[in-house]
């Protein structure tokens, strides 16, 4: 074995004196060494990793807060896009024509009193030509007010269902841009409020039509009446002619 070098002999004395020095020191110097705990450690690096994920979860947390929010905002925005009062306006201009109706009109007390005055179930026997006369120019009068009346008001319906033309891509446009659970129900509201709109014109221009027939066939009828009521004035006391 070769002996150790004069470098390696100093080493080892020195490691040895340092040894000693240490176990020859008091309790309280040896205790100022710094000594690893791995225990200790490992403790530490567990506790910081919980702390590291509380705060992750935490960021997490608040970012879903934040996604919630903007999510209720663009359900709770309105939509920019109103038919409403172009709907509301074509409605009160059909309702105005339809308040127009001149003779017979669509009121019941002012129906029932006009009928009655103008078509009664028979005439006296008093009556004189005159009277069957303007009552029957009466009764056409009205039957022309009201075919009138009709066209009109088929003419402005026609004009609406050109302008909810308009409307109906109007709506369907935004409904399908919609950004929200809020826009998307005020655009379908819309859209069923377009669709009663229609239905009311359609049923108000029926009325119209079922009046100016009615009428007609009123006034046919009434032309019977007349005509016996006529027949029966001719005639007289009806009693045969006796010669003098």
């Amino acid at each position: 074995m070769s002996r150790p070098t004069a470098s390696r002999r100093w080493a080892l004395t020195a490691a040895v004196l340092a040894v000693l020095a240490a176990c020859l020191m008091p309790g309280g110097a040896r205790a100022q060494w710094a000594v690893f705990d791995a225990a200790v450690y490992a403790q530490n690096v567990i506790e910081a990793a919980r702390l590291l994920q509380q705060i992750n979860n935490q960021i997490q947390a608040l970012q879903n807060q934040a996604l919630m929010l903007e999510n209720m905002a663009r359900n709770l925005a309105s939509l920019n896009v109103s038919q409403l009062g172009s709907m509301v306006a074509d409605l009160n201009q059909i309702g105005s024509l339809m308040n127009q109706a001149q003779g017979i009109a669509f009121n019941v007390s002012a129906t029932q009193t006009a009928f009655n005055q103008y078509y009664p179930q028979q005439y006296a026997p008093s009556v004189d030509t005159a009277q069957l006369v303007a009552d029957a120019r009466q009764r056409w009068q009205q039957a022309m007010d009201a075919f009138g009346q009709t066209l009109t008001v088929q003419a402005q319906v026609a004009q609406n269902v050109q302008a909810d033309t308009g409307r109906l891509s109007s709506l369907v446009d935004a409904s399908q841009g919609a950004a929200g659970n809020l826009q998307v129900a005020q655009a379908a509201n819309q859209l069923r409020a377009l669709a009663i709109k229609q239905q009311l014109q359609s049923e108000s221009l029926m009325a119209a039509q079922d009046r100016a027939l009615a009428l007609e066939s009123a006034r046919n009828a009434e032309a019977e009446e007349e005509a016996q009521a006529e027949f029966t004035r001719f005639l007289g006391s009806s009693k045969a002619y006796t010669a003098p």
